[in-house]
């Protein structure tokens, strides 16, 4: 079967503290700029805040601003977008990456792995379960910074061909954040999409950004320089995947179980 490419922006954003109006115009204006039409847009954890511990202070529903705006900006640019924010439901807050199509179909992905050395269990709800979307005939899995430090809950069970980590990943850690998404490429026989920020925030936490693409060999496809904030746009080639997978069948040999939360 012959499949199309996939073409996606991820955005490294310099985040406004707790100003949503003000970062999705600033995202409005950073897209306006780019020539480049891609078929997924994605955005890093807590786009519209900056990470926020506090969630009742932030939060919103499912049919907030922030949603709204995704919806909007999925039609206008014909894709799908995807980006973690704070929601409130059933009087609990959860970490919720949500993914909107250009049809304004959505589904959303809990962060499973609550960060607890910064107390953020004690505020969230941890997500229970995967989510893999399809995309033009390319399956999508999500995680959410902290998830990517752990590689059961990563294991590709055959379901999978992109893997997106959307993060507020410090700058004292990034070899770290940079080895990490390799890994999770070259185990997976994936490419990733590792989305992070640029700044510093409230708590004075400093970010580098090293959001990058990685093909499933583990070679950086494309990444921003430290402290830059802009964006990357990358075509994911599905020939270059599956004929890797076929030359070098790893995956035949994967270890067959299935992850109970």
């Amino acid at each position: 079967m012959i499949m199309n490419n996939l073409s996606v922006i991820a955005i490294q954003p310099d985040i406004l503290w707790k100003d949503i109006a003000a970062n999705l115009e600033k995202y409005d204006q950073m897209l306006a700029e780019c020539i480049f039409q891609p078929d997924l847009i994605v955005f890093p954890e807590m786009f519209q805040t900056g990470f926020y511990t506090e969630p009742e202070e932030v939060a919103e529903t499912m049919d907030g601003s922030t949603v709204r705006w995704m919806k909007r900006t999925a039609e206008r640019l014909h894709c799908a977008i995807t980006g973690s924010l704070v929601v409130r439901e059933n009087r609990r807050y959860f970490n919720r990456a949500v993914f909107i199509d250009q049809y304004e179909n959505m589904t959303w992905y809990d962060k499973r792995h609550l960060f607890t050395i910064d107390g953020e269990e004690s505020k969230y709800t941890a997500g229970l379960n995967r989510l893999v979307v399809p995309l033009k005939g390319w399956q999508i899995s999500f995680q959410i910074c902290y998830d990517i430090r752990f590689p059961v809950w990563a294991k590709n069970q055959h379901d999978y061909d992109v893997l997106i980590n959307m993060a507020s990943w410090p700058a004292n850690r990034t070899n770290v954040w940079n080895t990490l998404l390799k890994a999770r490429a070259i185990e997976n026989q994936c490419y990733v999409i590792g989305v992070n920020r640029v700044g510093t925030d409230k708590h004075n936490i400093h970010y580098t950004g090293n959001s990058m693409a990685i093909d499933p060999k583990g070679t950086i496809l494309q990444t921003l320089p430290d402290e830059h904030e802009g964006m990357i746009t990358v075509e994911l080639s599905w020939e270059e995947l599956d004929n890797f997978r076929n030359e070098f069948p790893v995956w035949k040999d994967w270890d067959n179980f299935t992850f109970v939360g």
